[in-house]
């Protein structure tokens, strides 16, 4: 799907706990609103109502949730988020900015928990319809460094930032697979460069983009 001026854009930021997600989504919102686009920043889980209410579940939740139920809660969240947030700002030519989409699932809940990663996917696009962001950046970053970075945040860990490092070996070679499966969707970072640096280059592919 590709922006246009009767249709928005939908870009996607995925990668590991730490990879410097938040910070790239603030400065692309930023210099999006500033060239006059109307901007829908949203993230998965709890970007919308019932989303928060999964997300607490998902990401908080004391016990333990098994790995099929985690799945099914993440495109709970999926389906209800893309139906009520982001197909309408698309249909009114919004770009929508979006912190982890269905890509997150098959990493963590594929490769992560050790489901079938196709079956993950396609509980995703059943859940949505079939719905696919037009750039998906993936900022990839070792995980010892991920791991530095959340400890100097101070910050107490959720549920999949607690989890061991071979979980988040796994999550991010599955990242990397599905950027290799679709180069011309994905647009794969070094998340160890200067912040500064990966705005201009996602700036760059966002704009092309835009020009249609």
């Amino acid at each position: 799907m590709t922006g246009t001026a009767d249709r928005g854009l939908w870009i996607t930021l995925e990668g590991g706990d730490g990879s410097g997600k938040t910070t790239q989504a603030t400065a692309l919102e930023a210099w999006l609103r500033e060239s006059g686009r109307e901007v829908v920043r949203t993230r998965e889980p709890g970007g919308s109502d019932v989303g928060v209410l999964i997300r607490d579940i998902v990401l908080h939740h004391r016990g333990d949730i098994a790995p099929r139920a985690e799945a099914l809660l993440y495109a709970a969240d999926r389906a209800h988020h893309v139906a009520t947030v982001v197909r309408p700002a698309l249909e009114r030519g919004a770009v929508v900015v979006q912190d982890r989409y269905l890509d997150s699932s098959v990493a963590y809940q594929g490769a992560g928990r050790v489901l079938d990663a196709g079956e993950v996917r396609d509980l995703s696009l059943w859940a949505t319809d079939g719905a696919l962001p037009d750039i998906t950046v993936l900022l990839d970053l070792d995980p010892a460094a991920a791991r530095a970075r959340l400890d100097a945040d101070d910050k107490p860990f959720d549920r999949l930032e607690a989890e061991k490092a071979d979980f988040h070996e796994r999550v991010r070679t599955a990242f990397l697979g599905l950027a290799a499966a679709e180069p011309e969707r994905f647009l794969v970072l070094d998340a160890s460069r200067p912040p500064v640096d990966l705005s201009v280059e996602i700036r760059a592919r966002v704009e092309r983009s835009l020009r249609g």
